[in-house]
């Protein structure tokens, strides 16, 4: 049931993770990481970035939610390990609410999750930047009710609301 509830927020939001209540933190800019070199061939491609409930661009976001629709899950203490053209990788704690009886009074759960982003594309609009469109969650010990260990969905490509590509 609540798997259920999960994935019909998801559907209502436009497949974003991360509760409107929920701050982040980004950088957007394109510089190489700290101790880079820039190449030429490094200039003309951007960071990756990947877009909030309201669609303005994150890079390597500490917090970031899933549930635009109710806020009813979100995605905290994230730690980047990569984020490069390809993907990007994360540790962090996924906050679930359990919707028991109901989604109003039911209570915050904490789980470890594995959190990658993927599958860039480019960013209509923002010539020479590209976003991911995908991600998916592993966790790798307890977890949501009825969430498998290995969920994967369609990040929005704008606002809250904006079918997915």
């Amino acid at each position: 049931m609540a798997l259920m509830k999960l994935a019909a927020a998801l559907l209502a939001c436009g497949g974003s993770l991360v509760p409107a209540a929920a701050s982040s933190t980004s950088s957007t800019s394109g510089a190489p990481a700290p101790g880079g070199q820039s190449t030429g061939a490094q200039q003309a491609v951007r960071t990756p970035i990947l877009l909030d409930c309201v669609g303005h661009p994150q890079t390597r976001p500490g917090t970031y939610v899933v549930a635009c629709g109710d806020g009813n899950n979100y995605l905290v203490s994230l730690h980047w390990t990569q984020w490069n053209g390809s993907a990007a990788r994360a540790s962090g704690t996924d906050v679930a609410n359990d919707c028991v009886p109901y989604c109003a009074a039911g209570h915050f759960h904490r789980f470890p999750v594995e959190v990658t982003l993927d599958r860039p594309v480019s960013w209509s609009g923002h010539a020479g930047s590209v976003r991911f469109t995908r991600l998916t969650l592993d966790y790798p010990g307890a977890r949501p009710t009825g969430m498998p260990r290995h969920f994967v969905f369609p990040l929005p490509k704008g606002p809250a609301g904006v079918t997915p590509v």
